[in-house]
């Protein structure tokens, strides 16, 4: 298991197209993926799921994956919640 705690640095947080995205490259893996804020935890191939934590600018999130990808998964993720690869 691989897990990662950042701080999201996306201008308008996770907003419906941005959390498309992220569910869509989160769907790219073969790992379980799971989001983490405020003691939540979701699927991170869940758009319901996502968007129910209300995820902005600032926030604490942890991105956590088990599975054959699960270090590739939590990199590809927390790049994009910080800012380093746009949608």
């Amino acid at each position: 298991m691989v897990s990662k705690q950042i701080t999201v640095a996306l201008e308008f947080g996770l907003h419906s197209k941005a959390a498309q995205y992220f569910v869509g490259k989160a769907n790219e893996f073969v790992a379980e993926i799971k989001v983490i804020r405020h003691n939540r935890i979701i699927d991170a191939k869940s758009i319901l799921g996502l968007m129910s934590l209300g995820i902005a600018n600032g926030n604490v999130v942890t991105v956590k994956a088990e599975g054959e990808d699960e270090k590739e998964a939590v990199e590809s993720l927390t790049r994009f919640l910080k800012g380093e690869e746009t949608e």
